[in-house]
């Protein structure tokens, strides 16, 4: 057992709170939802980046690197200034989601390098400029341009050019729960001496100025250098900092000249130490050196091609020496930090890898964050601010009435989405639990509590719409991480976290049934299912030929979900024979809907089609009319995670389901059929159930293996590329409505522009399809073989198909034989120079063609996912790949 392994084992044993202070700052807190005010919703423009700097905000606080404890009260992040920006650089800029060509977009270069579980040691880079950061051009040039334009990058300004830039690494290294060493080391990358000013921030959410408790906690100058923390619910502490800076001091309180023309509550509000230093004001912060916010200023000169380092410590007051062991405290947390990693990646022989897969988790650790919102509060307005305009009490939320959270949750991405998503969550929990299950396993109770889940069963999607439906992958999720756990504690699984999530999922299940099954028909509708612009029509909406879809994904969701909480009902019936009957209402409830898909029962709905061998969703007009929307998507591909194999032991072991699911499938032959060879034991005695009998798998995967449809060198795309040469058209009241294949951003601003499932790839679907492939092999075994890829003449078995898809996956970020990443596009800087080729970025999604991240750059929530693909179990050897598309370029690097 490792040191960490030992400091998680004392957290969960509730010895030591290792978790107490953690990376929970948010990237962004200006235009959120929460704190958003406007009678129509227009979060974007309530609080904008320039009223950033003055603005108190309501509900949490944001930095650059920044650190807090577990409830945010206690706030610590750094803040930059070259000298030229017009602004002091206390947070990432990007652009709005009605300012950049692709909406939201950050325009920041910054990376998390490195955290263990427990956050006793993390590292970050941010790559600042010496020239003014382009603000101004970035938004104009991104304005001007069109949707089928490029985005315009930081790097496109030249602003790195001559590398004249400062790369600064921001560390952290835990002494004790209590007590955070923190080092920050800028590196001149140019050819002549720089300024640089560094200023650590430490200050306190706001949480007096809103008429619930008056109470003011207080930041005071030490007598040695230091500043004294005093808040009487977390006790004392001290920021301690070395080479004796200046401190100055204002309050975290807004500006309400500035922003409103009115005198605000403080006369050294929130913007003081900007003012102080970028606008020369020297009476801007408080002279008697007292406040909520507090600033160490290191103004240094950088020599060219060295670095500077400054030190600080927070901690309990009275350490007579606090920079003592400063240095060896730092080299034994980084130490044990590497000491926990390769023990996690022992099996793992490439470099390359073990650096991709260690950056990922150091992503998802990163991206935790101290999510606060009560809606209640919110609607109704604060009793010390004035009151919310009226037309807020009928819009964006207003239904979610029960919703309060204040705790810390896995972010997707802290800076273009820093919210919670609840399907996104399930993802980014598969990657956690093999460094922290029970993290994990707390982030998938946390949205299951009746304070975030909502009494109707629903389970809330993102702060944009609650009420907007994701697809419900939590009893999976809920599974693997169960079985992770399992596997790490020697077999023994946590059953009553298993429970405990169970028994709301069934809520959650019972709300899918009675409002998602418009007709009672086990075919469900759903919307747009977190797919965004897959479809003809935004499926959200009203439709413009009215009636509804049919979804060929809602239903094979939903025909995972039965399987998914059967399943888990067979394991809770190991010690609760109980569960064997909902275990046998889950099957029923699958064969049901595996019946609807196919037209048992001679109901007029049948998604597949026999002419072209593919699931499409159906539209269901006005006039009882039923046409199948022919569109060549993921949307098809669903039926595929539909899937589970029973050992014949296990039905040995529950004999009432085993006796229950042979009565039904003797009395009701239509739907026995329907599972793939229930009557012939496969490989092992074991059982399939699938949506899909062997036939149409092989069919459903001689398109998603066509390199001229779905499969791309770097995996599965979300759209088939037939749809470039033969885009799918629909016409409606005189409109045309079409879907093309477009491989990267988006060229609509449906769902805000900002993703896009018309041809890239996206990680979660590509992971579940192997995994699916994998279940299919457990039951077929190796005599069970396909083309791959079709087309080509050779042939594979699943579990090769799935290890090569994931082997392509893992490909956009290792480097190839020429020594490129694909992620990094054409990108040369990016590619080849030795400060920028091994620093990741794990996009919300990927080119369809060229492997290039697109959509929010630092997305490591489920794109997170590329570290349970490179983890061992994942990378035993692989088939040669076939050169892709006849180039042996495209061919990706074997992983083992």
């Amino acid at each position: 057992m490792t040191t960490e392994h030992t400091r998680l084992q004392e957290t969960k044993e509730g010895k030591a709170h290792w978790r107490y202070i953690g990376p929970y700052l948010t990237d962004r807190q200006w235009g959120t939802v929460r704190e958003d005010y406007s009678p129509y919703g227009n979060a974007w423009e309530f609080v904008s980046h320039d009223m950033a700097r003055s603005k108190a905000y309501r509900w949490g606080e944001e930095g650059i690197a920044g650190i807090s404890d577990d409830q945010q009260r206690l706030c610590f992040a750094l803040a930059f200034w070259n000298g030229h920006d017009p602004i002091l650089k206390e947070r990432l800029f990007g652009l709005t989601g009605n300012e950049g060509n692709h909406a939201e977009d950050v325009k920041e270069h910054y990376y998390y390098l490195d955290s263990t579980p427990t956050h006793s040691y993390m590292k970050m880079l941010y790559k600042y400029p010496q020239a003014a950061f382009p603000y101004a051009w970035l938004v104009d040039e991104n304005r001007r341009r069109s949707k089928q334009d490029p985005e315009f990058e930081l790097i496109d300004t030249g602003v790195f050019d001559e590398n004249r830039y400062f790369d600064i690494f921001i560390e952290y290294a835990k002494v004790n729960t209590h007590d955070i060493l923190i080092q920050v080391t800028a590196h001149n990358r140019g050819s002549e001496d720089a300024p640089l000013h560094i200023l650590p921030q430490v200050w306190f959410r706001n949480t007096w100025a809103w008429g619930y408790n008056a109470y003011r906690p207080s930041l005071n100058a030490g007598d040695d250098g230091s500043v004294d923390i005093h808040h009487r619910d977390m006790g004392t502490f001290t920021l301690y900092a070395g080479q004796q800076p200046t401190f100055l001091f204002c309050d975290n309180e807004t500006n309400s000249r500035r922003l409103y023309g009115v005198p605000g509550t403080s006369p050294y509000p929130k913007d003081a130490i900007n003012d102080y230093l970028v606008q020369g004001n020297k009476q801007a912060p408080n002279p008697t050196h007292t406040g909520t916010k507090a600033a160490a200023h290191y103004p240094v000169t950088v020599p060219a091609g060295q670095s500077v380092t400054v030190k600080l410590r927070l901690a309990k007051p009275g350490l007579i020496a606090p920079f003592d062991q400063f240095d060896a405290v730092f080299r034994q947390r980084a130490h044990e930090a590497d000491e926990f990693y390769r023990n996690l990646q022992q099996d793992i022989p490439s470099e390359d890898a073990r650096r991709v897969q260690r950056q990922a988790f150091a992503g998802m650790l990163w991206s935790k964050q101290f999510y606060y919102f009560d809606i209640p509060q919110w609607l109704n307005g604060d009793p010390a601010q004035p009151a919310p305009p009226p037309e807020r009490k009928h819009g964006r939320n207003n239904a979610w009435f029960h919703l309060n959270n204040a705790d810390v949750i896995s972010m997707p991405d802290k800076w273009e989405y820093p919210w919670y998503a609840a399907w996104d969550l399930a993802f980014h929990c598969l990657p956690l639990a093999l460094v922290d299950a029970e993290f994990a396993k707390h982030q998938l109770l946390l949205l299951t509590k009746e304070w975030y889940m909502h009494p109707n069963g629903q389970l809330p999607a993102y702060e944009w719409q609650f009420s907007d439906v994701n697809p419900p992958v939590h009893a999976w999720a809920t599974w693997r991480v169960y079985k992770i756990d399992q596997k790490q504690n020697g077999g023994q699984g946590d059953v009553r976290f298993l429970e405990e999530v169970y028994h709301k999922l069934l809520l959650n299940f019972t709300w899918w049934v009675n409002q998602k099954d418009k007709n009672g028909l086990n075919i469900f509708q759903g919307g747009f299912l977190g797919l965004d612009n897959i479809g003809v029509f935004d499926r959200s909406a009203e439709l413009p030929t009215g009636g509804f879809i049919e979804q060929a994904d809602g239903t094979s969701w939903m025909a995972m979900y039965s399987l998914n909480l059967m399943r888990i009902a067979l394991e809770l019936s190991k010690t609760n024979p109980t569960y064997q009957g909902i275990a046998t209402k889950f099957f029923e409830h699958f064969l049901y809907i595996a019946g609807a898909m196919s037209n048992v029962g001679n109901q007029g709905i049948n998604l597949w089609d026999d002419e072209d061998e593919f699931f499409y969703d159906v539209l269901h007009t006005p006039n009882n009319e039923r046409i199948k929307l022919k569109v060549r998507s993921m949307v098809g591909l669903i039926p595929l995670f539909a899937v589970e194999v029973l050992d014949d032991e296990i039905l040995q072991a529950q004999p009432e389901f085993a006796n229950r699911l042979r009565w039904f499938l003797e009395n009701r032959p239509e739907l026995a059929s329907l599972v793939s060879r229930w009557q012939e034991p496969g490989k092992g005695e074991r059982h399939l159930l699938s949506l899909l009998r062997g036939h149409r798998m092989k069919k459903l995967l001689k398109r998603m293996l066509d390199e001229t449809e779905f499969l791309s060198a770097y995996g599965i795309r979300a759209l088939s590329r037939y749809h470039h040469d033969h885009p799918y058209e629909f016409w409606a009241n005189g409109n045309k409505f079409t879907v093309t294949y477009q491989p990267g951003e988006s060229d609509s601003g449906l769902f805000g522009g900002n993703s896009n499932w018309r041809g890239p790839i996206w990680f979660p679907v590509n992971y579940l399809l192997i995994e699916s492939l994998q279940r299919f092999h457990h039951y077929y075994g190796d005599d069970f073989k396909v083309e791959y890829p079709t087309g080509s003449g050779q042939y594979a078995t699943l579990n090769e198909i799935a290890q090569a898809l994931a082997n392509r996956l893992a490909g956009i970020f290792l480097t190839s034989e020429d020594g490129r990443r694909p992620v990094f596009g054409h990108n040369e800087k990016l590619q080849n120079d030795p400060h920028f080729r091994d620093y990741l970025w794990f996009y919300e999604y990927f080119h369809g063609d060229n492997g290039r991240g697109v959509g929010a750059s630092h997305q490591t929530g489920w794109t997170g996912l590329i570290a349970k693909l490179i983890h061992p179990r994942r990378t035993q050897a692989i088939p040669q790949e076939v050169p892709v598309n006849g180039s042996a370029k495209a061919t990706q690097p074997v992983l083992s």
